[in-house]
């Protein structure tokens, strides 16, 4: 199984992100959306989960999101949410990934048995920081992830 993470579009959505997610059985977005057309687009490639950033809050189209989800795919448990310090210190025994954003910064790292990826900002550049968006593999319940740098088509 293969899953797509998209975090921080902030109103825009790249035709390389949609490239790069093209395929996926699966779509995590871990918030700062910036309009609901985003979410419309992915769904459009794969089922969808995703949570209201804090740059989400105060718009009525996103009220409805959560902060935070937890979701089973494939046997693997995934906890979803904006913020780092928005991750509980005691996650269900079943999770094995947690999946955030708002820092901007790529990032796959083990802590304490379990695989913390944030797969970056998929919108507009922040800082020097790369285009990116991340995947996911589930297989035979073993799980890995990966970060993907967006080449960006010049205008």
């Amino acid at each position: 199984m293969k899953i797509g993470l998209i975090s921080d579009t902030h109103g825009l959505l790249r035709p390389e992100a949609l490239a790069a997610l093209n395929g996926c059985d699966h779509l995590l977005h871990a918030g700062d959306i910036g309009r609901p057309g985003i979410l419309d687009a992915l769904r459009q490639i794969a089922p969808l989960s995703v949570v209201r950033g804090n740059n989400d809050e105060g718009l009525a189209w996103a009220a409805e999101l959560p902060e935070r989800i937890e979701l089973q795919l494939r046997g693997v448990g995934i906890h979803l949410t904006h913020q780092a310090d928005q991750v509980p210190a005691q996650l269900a025994e079943s999770i094995r990934v947690v999946v955030i954003g708002h820092s901007q910064k790529p990032l796959i790292e083990q802590r304490g048995g379990i695989l913390w990826v944030n797969p970056g900002s998929a919108g507009p550049r922040r800082f020097k920081l790369p285009i990116s968006v991340g995947l996911l593999h589930i297989e035979g319940g073993a799980v890995h992830a990966e970060l993907v740098e967006l080449q960006l088509t010049p205008t």
